[in-house]
């Protein structure tokens, strides 16, 4: 306690803390009085933009004030989780963020937060895992196909992705650790140029987002192999996963998550959480997000800690055994 303080009488300290503590609780009773602003780590138009627009507006009819997009793009995320950790505690600031941030650039830079602790987590929204898909001129027709072939001809085979370090990346060698497959990384410089290379046939094989292969798959450009999620992609309920296909608690899923800086109000964090409970049981706001290939699973933020953790571990082991570097 500061000398000033001390010099008051104690009475008198006592109303000044219970002033304190009454304004705190009002605030957080009124929260929110003003509009809230979600941080996106990435530009305008991505699939995080896609996944926060149907959030945002229920956000905005259960909380009743506007929820206010703002993009921090910059180190792969990295300048949006930074800043959110640093951010004012106080409920107008949340963050609509991707899983790399947290579970795999702590084993690639030095961060400027704690995955957990330097947040307040309100929990997993969706996730999206990676497709495997051939050329249509391999023999591949299966994730057997693959592994086989692959361990036959040692450094024959190769997968593209869209760059060192990415989730693809990270599919693709967690897929050789699970099964012991000699596969040679080819990365690109997005994932443009690595279908391109993928349909032309040079390059045989490519771990990819959902969205991009839609079209080429329908028409018979590439052959679909295995979804990397653990369940089954809604957008290709016919494409089997690759747990399914032998390689038993395979998981590798990219998702987003809604969080605000550590030591927000519990009043404030018990009102968002009550939010984010509600609209998980709207149906509408649930194909709404679905739709944009972010297949819906709203968990609680003690379930998404858990997550995070589980996630941290998997990709700290894959990234150590396959020597992957930031570039």
């Amino acid at each position: 306690m500061n000398q000033a303080l001390r010099a008051l009488p104690l009475s008198l300290l006592t109303a000044l803390f219970a002033t304190a503590a009454l304004a705190t609780a009002a605030q957080a009773q009124g929260y929110p009085s003003k509009p809230v602003r979600i941080i996106i780590g990435y530009s305008p138009g991505g699939s995080a933009d896609a996944g926060i627009r149907p959030l945002a507006r229920a956000l905005e009819v259960l909380l009743g004030q506007p929820m206010l997009v703002e993009y921090k793009p910059g180190n792969a995320a990295g300048v949006a989780t930074e800043f959110t950790a640093k951010a004012a505690p106080d409920g107008y600031t949340l963050y609509f963020y991707d899983s790399g941030p947290l579970t795999v650039a702590p084993h690639l830079l030095k961060t400027g937060y704690n995955s957990v602790t330097s947040f307040t987590h309100f929990g997993h929204v969706c996730g999206s895992g990676s497709m495997l898909v051939a050329h249509p001129s391999t023999p591949f027709n299966t994730v057997s196909d693959v592994v086989a072939a692959s361990k036959r001809d040692p450094n024959k085979w190769s997968y593209g992705t869209s760059g060192v370090a990415g989730p693809h990346h990270l599919s693709g060698e967690y897929f050789k650790n699970a099964t012991g497959a000699n596969l040679l990384h080819i990365p690109y410089k997005g994932g443009g140029p690595a279908m391109a290379d993928l349909m032309g046939g040079q390059v045989p094989l490519l771990f990819s987002s959902l969205g991009p292969v839609v079209g080429a798959i329908k028409t018979g450009k590439v052959r679909a192999i295995a979804v990397t999620s653990l369940t089954r992609s809604a957008a290709f309920p016919d494409v089997p996963t690759m747990d399914e296909a032998g390689v038993k608690g395979f998981d590798s899923n990219a998702w987003y998550g809604l969080l605000g800086p550590a030591g927000m109000p519990p009043e404030v964090v018990a009102r968002i959480n009550q939010a984010m409970a509600k609209a998980a049981e709207d149906k509408s706001l649930r194909e709404q997000i679905n739709a944009t290939g972010c297949d819906v699973e709203f968990l609680t933020p003690l379930q998404t800690v858990e997550k995070i953790k589980i996630d941290l571990a998997k990709w700290g082991k894959v990234v150590k055994e396959a020597n992957i570097k930031a570039e």
